[in-house]
C-alpha cells in the first residue's frame, strides 16, 4: 500500500454524525448522556440555552432518527416532558464522540510536530497572491 492510499481520507472523519454535530443538538445529548435517567424539558432547555421551540425542534430531529425518547407525564396537575437517550442514541454517541477524538489528536499531533520541526505557515510575500 502506498503512503497516498494509506492517507486516502485520513481527515474525512465520516464517523462525525451530521444529526448530532450541530451545535445545540451536540449540548442535547451530551445533557442526556450524563444524565442517564433523562431530563425534564424545562432542565433541558435550561442546560442547553435554547428556547421552547428551538429545543422542540431539536428533539423532534433526535426523535426521528431514534437517538432520544420522549415521554408526557403530569407533576402536581401540570404536564411534563422527559427526554432521555435511547440505547442506539447512547452507542452513536459514543462512536461520534471517539471520532470527535480522533480530531483532537490529530489537530493535537499536527501542533506538536510543527513545533519541533519549526515549520511555518505558508509566507504570502513569497509568491502568493489571494484568489
Amino acid at each position: 500500500m502506498t503512503d497516498k492510499e494509506k492517507n486516502s481520507g485520513r481527515y474525512a472523519y465520516d464517523g462525525l454524525d451530521r444529526i448530532i454535530h450541530e451545535k445545540a443538538r451536540l449540548g442535547i445529548m451530551t445533557s442526556l448522556l450524563a444524565n442517564r435517567d433523562g431530563l425534564l424539558f424545562n432542565d433541558l432547555k435550561s442546560l442547553c440555552s435554547l428556547t421552547d421551540g428551538n429545543l422542540s425542534r431539536h428533539i423532534q430531529h433526535l426523535q426521528e432518527e431514534g437517538l432520544l425518547e420522549v415521554w408526557k407525564g403530569f407533576k402536581n396537575k401540570r404536564p411534563q416532558t422527559l427526554c432521555r437517550l435511547t440505547d442506539e442514541g447512547r452507542e452513536r454517541f459514543i462512536v461520534y464522540l471517539s471520532e470527535l477524538e480522533k480530531v483532537v489528536k490529530d489537530a493535537s499531533i499536527t501542533q506538536i510536530q510543527e513545533k519541533s520541526l519549526g515549520k511555518r505557515p505558508i509566507n504570502p510575500d513569497e509568491g502568493w497572491i489571494p484568489a
